[in-house]
């Protein structure tokens, strides 16, 4: 089974895309293939870079930074969930990645975009090798939602075939992935 955690990248008040990250965790409720724990960047609410040493060393002086270490250590693979804000992807997902270094290593990445009529690619392929720089390894399926507001109905992202086996790709994706990277990183 892979431990995946699924990050919520947005913290905006009012956010609409949570809507988003419901429907990735509902769909992955039946899927034996995943014991999954959701990680919201605004529950998390990480400072801006708070800890005086790099970090490689990790040698971390804060309880927030050693709490997310151990989260994302516990990680076999992980699926980000972000919006794209100007032609870019957020600044709480770039801290969030920024306070750990090693615990990132020889994980599997599906990536869930959304906006408006470029449904995040922009932000999704300047993700990409921030990702590929810690060792990550994002797979090429995705799920890209252009109009994503269209899709919410009284709160609820309600979703379509397409964007459903584009999900249904990408997790098949990190399950064949995981195999070999669990080799890399020194388990079965």
């Amino acid at each position: 089974m892979i431990n995946l955690k699924i990050i919520t990248a947005s913290t905006r008040p009012g956010r609409r895309g949570i809507a988003v990250s419901h429907w990735v965790l509902e769909s992955l409720k039946l899927n034996p293939d995943f014991k999954t724990e959701h990680l919201d960047l605004a529950e998390i609410n990480l400072p801006f870079l708070d800890e005086p040493h790099h970090p490689r060393f990790q040698n971390y002086t804060r309880q927030h930074t050693k709490d997310w270490s151990f989260k994302i250590s516990a990680a076999d693979a992980l699926v980000i969930i972000m919006p794209e804000y100007n032609h870019g992807f957020i600044a709480p997902l770039k801290n969030a990645i920024d306070f750990l270094h090693n615990e990132w290593a020889y994980k599997a990445v599906g990536i869930v975009s959304y906006g408006g009529i470029s449904a995040g690619t922009r932000a999704t392929q300047l993700l990409k090798p921030v990702l590929s720089v810690l060792k990550m390894l994002p797979v090429s399926e995705s799920v890209s939602i252009p109009f994503f507001e269209s899709h919410i109905k009284e709160g609820i992202f309600v979703s379509s075939d397409i964007l459903n086996k584009s999900l249904h790709a990408m997790l098949q994706e990190l399950v064949k992935v995981d195999k070999g990277l669990r080799i890399i990183r020194g388990g079965s």
